[in-house]
């Protein structure tokens, strides 16, 4: 059996901001009822301490979970602990109608740090990146560039970026330029 390895394998890139491919991740998404108590008690047990909000990832004690859509969530735990959660999962939700996919494998996650990284995606994503409107624990499904991604804040302001494994090395290059061209982005204050 072949070992598995992150698409850029772990690369990096400094300019005025920091973009780091942030090597094996464990995704899980999640479709059903968001709404029923067996879901939050599910989410609660395996990943975060409670269900996100829309448009919002919770921080959780053994993963994260954003909110992707009405019916959607995505897990986001240790590589090695993504069939543990998988199966935990599946029989905390036995009597729902659920999906439960491993996406592990299918994506890249990318962390950008430093004090640039509103500026660096506010110049590829259509996306109100102030401070004021877009905080920490905020989560969006978007577009970067040509391309299908999400992102959120941190508490500690920096981002992660999630995008599909295929297009990994685009958006790396992407960032990397948008890194590079220097902050001539302004946000608006309202």
């Amino acid at each position: 059996m072949s070992e598995a390895v992150s698409a850029l394998k772990v690369a990096s890139f400094a300019g005025f901001v920091r973009v780091e491919e942030t090597g094996l991740r464990g995704m899980i998404t999640v479709r059903g009822d968001l709404s029923s108590k067996s879901m939050a008690a599910a989410i609660e047990t395996v990943a975060a301490k409670q269900m996100p909000d829309i448009g919002n990832i919770v921080l959780g004690h053994s993963g994260s979970v954003a909110w992707m859509s009405p019916d959607e969530l995505l897990i986001i735990v240790p590589y090695e602990t993504v069939q543990a959660v998988i199966e935990a999962l599946n029989v905390a939700l036995s009597d729902d109608h659920v999906l439960v996919v491993n996406l592990s494998d299918a994506r890249a996650i990318f962390r950008l740090s430093g004090a640039g990284t509103r500026d660096v995606l506010a110049k590829l994503a259509p996306v109100d990146l102030s401070a004021e409107a877009f905080k920490a624990g905020d989560f969006r499904r978007t577009r970067l560039a040509q391309v299908a991604a999400a992102f959120w804040c941190n508490p500690d302001n920096s981002f992660e970026l999630i995008c599909f494994r295929s297009v990994a090395q685009y958006v790396f290059d992407v960032l990397s330029k948008s890194s590079e061209l220097g902050s001539e982005v302004e946000h608006l204050s309202s």
